[in-house]
């Protein structure tokens, strides 16, 4: 096996999707523990500046306590290195998730055992299967009353059409949780009590369920409902099967308690085992294999101000064949330029190290002035396309405006530089001096208002505006793109890429103007092109 085969047979590269509040942020900083990469537990716990996880360093996000930017963090774990992508739970912040998803090859899904599955899990969850992604499931929380393991299951198993598979089983839950079973590699691991920082023990193992072991080590109710339930649980659930996993077919379901550190090494060991090292990366001439010699790599999120201190811009770059050393030179598809690669970054979420080498999978940061975009392509010479990176049209808008009108210009150039990260879309109308912004959700504006008073030194305010939606409009024919332009011109806005954009100012108006002008096509998603 060569270097380059064996560097990507290690890598697991995976996001973590979920609803607010199931306890991703946890999980995240629960993996990180286990891996060696943070030596603090219950750091979301703690008080002042530890008081947010690892993964959420944005000053918004702190006050507000939720995830708003996708952050990424690497760290080894016995013998494999792990890519672990966290994404904003906020659905207002749902497009960085769906780019984010872009960059992965798995996803863990965490469902909170009261709740199941919610609103946003099975928004994230669709653009999970429209990639075929395998998807492995995390039931958290067991520590507290929630619903019956097999009403989750089923409830997994109809709403989204996936087949489940339980990796392990709970005994007990809330006050009477005792632990879990480990199915797959027959383990008994018992919830301890009260060490809540420190590890749970490796557990037991067992010879299957009929072990006298089980009998000595749990009460025997206990005992006689988990071999009923298994049995059960057994004859209804399809066995694990590793092809149907890797097709995004079937998910392997694990129970536990992330506070707690329960059932977060199972499901690492789960990654480890069975999750898809790097797959063939899509572009518009063809599949770019890992284990190919050339680098190639694309842009698939822009951060601004990670440091505050200096105006820098990090493009999230995710690798997809070839060995990257530092200092390389490459070719920006895009503009045809060669880039000189000398301070790539790897990140533990807002801190970074100089990344010497990468392999495919792994996740580079590469500072720069604004030159990288989303979807921007980075090979050794081949003209790549990279596919598959969308803009979704916003659904709310409204119009920004500096406090001090003197400060207009600064205005502009603070939302260019958030509409290139992906923050936001803005719109600069052909006629008026006014910018329109565009979320997917509202609050996306406060943030924004937020970010652009702190970071760029702007007061601003968003005010509503009387316009429905936004189309990109495209054509085949490049006269007749220009003869609906000239003819709407007080309709039209350019993006932050000077592409055309219609602002509708109701339903009736977008579909008259669908009627009108037939050889014009108004797109909802819109993919990011070179």
């Amino acid at each position: 096996m060569s270097e380059l085969s064996g560097q990507v047979s290690r890598r697991r590269t995976f996001a973590i999707i979920s609803h607010p509040d199931a306890g991703k942020t946890t999980l995240t900083e629960k993996l990180l523990l286990f891996g060696g990469a943070i030596q603090l537990a219950g750091a979301v716990k703690a008080r002042g500046e530890q008081r947010r996880a690892h993964s959420d360093w944005m000053k918004v996000e702190r006050e507000r306590g939720i995830s708003v930017a996708s952050s990424v963090m690497t760290f080894d774990f016995e013998g494999k290195t792990f890519n672990l992508l966290d994404t904003p739970g906020h659905e207002d912040f749902s497009e960085d998730t769906y780019r984010t998803l872009t960059a992965v090859d798995s996803a863990i899904m965490v469902l909170d055992a009261a709740k199941g599955i919610e609103t946003q899990t099975r928004k994230l969850f669709e653009v999970c299967r429209l990639r075929d992604m395998p998807i492995t499931t995390f039931i958290n929380k067991l520590d507290r009353e929630g619903r019956d393991p097999f009403d989750l299951l089923d409830e997994i198993e109809q709403t989204l059409a996936l087949d489940v598979t339980p990796a392990s089983w709970p005994i007990g839950m809330g006050r009477d949780f005792l632990g879990c079973y480990d199915l797959l590699a027959d383990k008994l691991v018992l919830f301890g009590k009260g060490a809540k920082g420190g590890l749970p023990d490796e557990g037991e193992t067992c010879n299957g369920l009929d072990d006298p072991k089980l009998d000595e080590l749990l009460p025997a109710y206990a005992v006689t409902k988990l071999r009923e339930e298994v049995e059960m649980v057994r004859g209804l659930c399809p066995p694990f099967d590793i092809e149907s996993f890797l097709e995004g077919h079937l998910t392997p379901v694990y129970f536990g308690s992330a506070v707690n550190n329960f059932g977060v090494r199972e499901i690492l060991h789960g990654i480890a085992e069975r999750a898809p090292t790097p797959s063939p990366q899509p572009t518009a001439s063809r599949n770019i294999m890992p284990d190919e010699d050339k680098v190639s790599a694309f842009v698939f999120k822009i951060q601004a101000n990670m440091d505050p201190k200096h105006r820098d811009r990090i493009a999230f770059v995710r690798l997809c064949s070839g060995h990257f050393k530092r200092g390389m030179k490459l070719k920006h598809v895009r503009t045809a330029k060669i880039m000189n690669i000398h301070n790539p970054v790897l990140f533990l979420a807002r801190e970074r190290e100089l990344a010497e080498e990468a392999w495919p999978g792994d996740i580079i940061g590469i500072p720069n002035h604004g030159q990288l975009r989303i979807g921007d392509g980075l090979t050794e010479g081949e003209d790549l396309r990279f596919t598959g990176i969308p803009s979704f049209a916003p659904e709310h808008l409204q119009n920004a405006r500096p406090d001090d009108p003197m400060r207009a210009k600064h205005l502009g150039r603070a939302l260019q530089q958030l509409a290139e990260e992906g923050a936001a879309s803005v719109f600069k109308p052909m006629v008026g001096s006014d910018w329109i912004v565009g979320a997917v959700g509202p609050l996306q504006f406060e943030v924004m208002a937020d970010r652009i008073r702190t970071e760029y030194e702007v007061p601003v305010h968003f005010e509503p505006t009387s316009l429905y939606t936004a189309r990109w409009v495209e054509a085949d024919d490049h006269l007749a793109l220009k003869k609906f332009v000239d003819a709407n011109t007080g309709s039209l806005a350019e993006d932050h890429d000077g592409a055309p954009v219609f602002l509708a100012r109701n339903a009736w108006h977008l579909d008259r103007a669908g009627e009108d002008w037939p050889d014009i096509r108004f797109l909802k998603i819109k993919e990011h092109v070179d």
